[in-house]
């Protein structure tokens, strides 16, 4: 085979590629807490936007990534009380998942992410708390999702679905304060709860 025609093989089937992936933008918001702060209840409003890829597996599945900005953390509504200090976190995230269409208008999803750490801060009852006096965060979250979609007429005819998401930290984000682990508990883990609209171009 000569090189023109490998060339001109390759950029056929690299453009019948790119034709079936496809993409849109992200918009939502996330509830979350933190396991192992002494707090409990998903009180920590945040944001959740960015865009993804998917590409299909076969008539009725594909696989999607994603790159988010999403804030995470733990909020205490009785801080006058305990002083136990809020936690507030934001990170880059990858989700990359495999979406199964099991009905028309209903798709389940399992996959894994990996969060960057792009700030982070906590709060106590006299305000912010200098980084120098508090545990630091890992750079890294990693963890596993599961999740729903949801569309409005059905996957093959609708732009718009909506997303529900559970995720949860594989490794700690970072050490408890007492640096003790028990078994499987390391640490202090993530655990969000996401609402999205996922608009497809």
């Amino acid at each position: 085979m000569s090189k023109l025609t490998f060339l001109i093989l390759f950029l056929i089937s690299i453009e019948c590629l790119s034709q079936k992936f496809n993409g849109g933008f992200i918009a939502g918001v996330s509830t979350s807490q933190v396991s192992g702060d002494n707090l409990g209840g998903y009180n920590k409003a945040g944001l959740n936007i960015g865009v993804f890829t998917q590409y299909p597996l076969s008539s009725i599945s594909n696989i999607k990534m994603e790159m988010t900005l999403i804030q995470k953390g733990s909020n205490n509504p009785k801080m006058n009380k305990n002083n136990i200090p809020d936690i507030s976190t934001s990170y880059i995230e990858i989700p990359i998942s495999v979406n199964y269409f099991q009905y028309d208008q209903l798709s389940l999803e399992t996959g894994l992410s990996t969060g960057f750490l792009v700030n982070s801060s906590e709060n106590d009852i006299n305000g912010l708390i200098n980084n120098e006096n508090t545990r630091p965060f890992h750079k890294i979250d990693f963890g596993a999702i599961i999740g729903l979609n949801y569309f409005f007429i059905n996957y093959l005819n609708n732009r718009i679905f909506l997303n529900t998401r559970l995720g949860n930290s594989i490794i700690p984000i970072r050490s408890h304060a007492s640096n003790a682990t028990y078994l499987f508990n390391k640490g202090q883990y993530n655990t969000v709860l996401s609402f999205s609209i996922n608009y497809l171009l």
